[in-house]
């Protein structure tokens, strides 16, 4: 088995909305594995298998008890018999898949995506869509340069509501918009102190490990506990808050990064095995353009701030909007917050990313490939910031730290071969 993709397409670089067609398959539905089993892949699997157009065929997870405990689970509730493979990259190699889905840790998405790019397949992605900035613009060149669909699993965008939401802000309904705030407060207990131990026999650590440094195993760490350490998660600005990050930039109607950032937080209540803060705000600037985002995390007992603990407000002249959950927001006017309009219908981001999918037009996306870099890098820098204590200037075109270098190398990470993120993918 190869330790790179070799599987390589040569189209070239391609922004434009036509992407590479699609072989059908026998049956004219998308044929998708789904790699990552444990969270979010879990929802994976039920959003796909409700889409007419697709077949859920395969799952994959470095750890083999997971995965046959998911084959079965799965297999009952939708009758049927799943495949199964342990290395995402036998996936890659398998010309019977169409699309994966991405359900990773986080340190996994980007080079995962862009070796499915290279293999010709389609990609959902969850969020963040890379685990630092530079990577995540390595993502949307692999997008571009096979001419694949790479959507974000940013399902906000998908909602009927928060899309007449935005429409309702570009019109002016709130007057001009000059601020965001993104809100993830949710209840994160401590998760303990844990020891180093013997890798589990049913787990491929050095897999599961991949692009990220090879640590002794510990249950601090595997499963779900990754998000708190920075080998391989980004904290709750870079888990539930991609969500919000980049629903603030959707608001704000800003297509850049900012060019100020900075950042102050800590933990506060658990001597436990977090690396990440319990507690962070966020503060990114535009001074072009008159814009701010503001940026909160809180992990514990709390206010909610008009009905929203996980949402957006934005702030205009003439009132605010407050966005909660995945599909509703509602509108105050005027000094006495009198009510505007409101709203609130979820949608099916699965079914969305099949759309394209099927049609190969990147205009048929609510989630395309640059929305996942950038919503991505917003929490990013926030956390850069936050690391080196200090305000940030940064270049958005070039996507670097004027003159500071030790804020640079933290734009990216050393790689561990053969887990490599390709300069040139």
């Amino acid at each position: 088995m190869s330790t790179r993709r070799t599987f390589i397409m040569g189209m070239g670089s391609a922004a434009a909305t036509h992407v590479a067609p699609r072989k059908a398959s026998a049956a004219g539905r998308i044929r998708l594995a789904v790699l990552g089993v444990n969270g979010r892949g879990k929802d994976h699997i039920v959003g796909f298998e409700n889409v007419p157009d697709a077949d859920v065929a395969m799952l994959c997870d470095p750890d083999a008890n997971l995965l046959a405990e998911r084959a079965e689970e799965f297999g009952k509730k939708y009758n049927k018999t799943y495949k199964t493979e342990r290395d995402l990259r036998r996936v890659f190699d398998n010309k019977e898949i169409d699309a994966v889905t991405v359900a990773t840790p986080n340190h996994w998405h980007a080079l995962a995506t862009i070796w499915a790019c290279q293999a010709g397949k389609d990609v959902y992605v969850e969020k963040p869509g890379a685990h630092n900035v530079w990577e995540g613009r390595k993502m949307v060149e692999a997008a571009h340069k096979y001419r694949r669909i790479v959507q974000h699993g940013v399902q906000l965008r998908s909602s009927p509501a928060l899309q007449e939401a935005v429409k309702l802000l570009r019109e002016g309904v709130i007057g001009n918009v000059y601020m965001a705030r993104g809100l993830v407060f949710r209840w994160r207990p401590s998760i303990g102190n844990k020891p180093e131990e013997p890798v589990p026999p049913n787990l491929d650590y050095d897999l599961w490990t991949g692009p990220a440094a090879m640590r002794p195993f510990s249950r601090r760490l595997v499963h779900y506990n990754w998000h708190w350490h920075w080998d391989y998660g980004n904290g709750d600005v870079g888990n539930q808050g991609i969500h919000e990050t980049d629903m603030c930039m959707w608001g704000l109607g800003v297509e850049t990064l900012p060019t100020k950032i900075a950042a102050m937080g800590g933990k506060f209540l658990w001597d436990d095995d977090k690396e990440t803060p319990e507690v962070l705000t966020s503060v990114y600037h535009y001074p072009e353009q008159k814009k701010l985002i503001q940026f909160e995390v809180r992990h514990w007992c709390t206010n909610l701030e008009d009905g929203a603990g996980v949402g957006n407000i934005f702030y205009g002249d003439k009132g605010y909007m407050v966005v909660k959950g995945y599909g509703a927001f509602e509108v105050y006017l005027g000094q006495n917050r009198e009510p505007g309009p409101k709203g609130k219908q979820e949608g099916d981001h699965y079914k969305n990313f099949i759309k394209a999918v099927q049609s190969r037009k990147t205009s048929d996306q609510n989630g395309p490939v640059e929305t996942a870099h950038r919503a991505s890098a917003l929490a990013h820098l926030g956390n850069i910031a936050f690391r080196l204590e200090r305000q940030l200037v940064f270049d958005p075109v070039k996507e670097r730290f004027p003159h500071d270098e030790e804020a640079n190398k933290m734009l990216t990470r050393k790689y561990r071969a053969p887990y490599i993120v390709p300069e040139k993918v």
